[in-house]
């Protein structure tokens, strides 16, 4: 696309050096509103960026939630449904919000429970086609839908489940867990990164990194930022 754009700058200039009026105001008033152009054409690039400056350590929320618990729960669930090979799509909310793709799903606001996801997905639940999405230790809600992901370079054998999962991860800093109703495979993506073939302890492990081990940093960079402001001050102060 930019070597496109650049395409018709070139042709715009040879326009104007050849004299030809018609052409020359057609790529002006292109031209004109490039800007527009640019962000129609990269929304979604400069909407991942805008996302991850606004993660900047400092300007994310505050969160106090007890994520082990939460981990341990899902962990569980994804295992029960994979050996039943029953079909799960479960959104672990980070900092980014997720209202967007949640205002049109069934609310649920329940504490979060193995028992309680693995009933949302059995193929008798009106709410087993959609994802569940969880936010600290409550289900917020079920039977959201997701956006797809476009990336052409993505293996066939993805099916609905795994692209809208890679699709909310390019829009957003969420953990996804996917189990294959097909195959019974347990993935976890997170930043349109795979890791398959987990089971319980496996995923327990890659989730617990991604949520508690990051929340974990987060909160001793912090504390060693305002330990810095801390000392700055006291030396401005003598």
């Amino acid at each position: 696309m930019l070597l496109g754009l650049a395409m018709v700058g070139v042709a715009y200039f040879a326009a104007v050096k050849f004299e030809l009026p018609s052409l020359t105001w057609i790529l002006g008033n292109f031209l004109g509103s490039v800007i527009l152009v640019i962000v129609v054409l990269f929304q979604d690039d400069l909407r991942r960026g805008l996302t991850k400056v606004g993660l900047i350590p400092g300007l994310s929320r505050e969160e106090n939630i007890h994520m082990d618990q939460t981990v341990k729960a899902i962990s569980k669930a994804a295992q029960e449904l994979s050996v039943r090979k029953i079909g799960a799509l479960i959104v672990v909310e980070r900092e980014v919000g997720l209202e967007e793709y949640t205002e049109a799903a069934v609310e649920i606001d329940a504490k979060l429970s193995h028992q309680i996801l693995i009933s949302l997905f059995l193929p008798t639940s009106p709410l087993h086609d959609g994802a569940v999405v969880v936010a600290g230790d409550r289900i917020v809600v079920a039977g959201a839908v997701l956006p797809l992901t476009f990336n052409p370079e993505l293996s066939s054998s993805f099916g609905t489940r795994h692209r809208a999962a890679i699709g909310l991860s390019e829009r957003t800093d969420a953990s996804i867990v996917v189990v294959s109703e097909e195959t019974g495979t347990i993935s976890l993506i997170r930043e349109s990164r795979i890791t398959r073939e987990l089971n319980e302890s496996t995923l327990y492990t890659a989730l617990h990194r991604a949520t508690v081990f990051v929340d974990s940093k987060k909160r001793l960079r912090r504390f060693q930022d305002w330990l810095t402001s801390s000392k700055l001050s006291g030396q401005h102060k003598v």
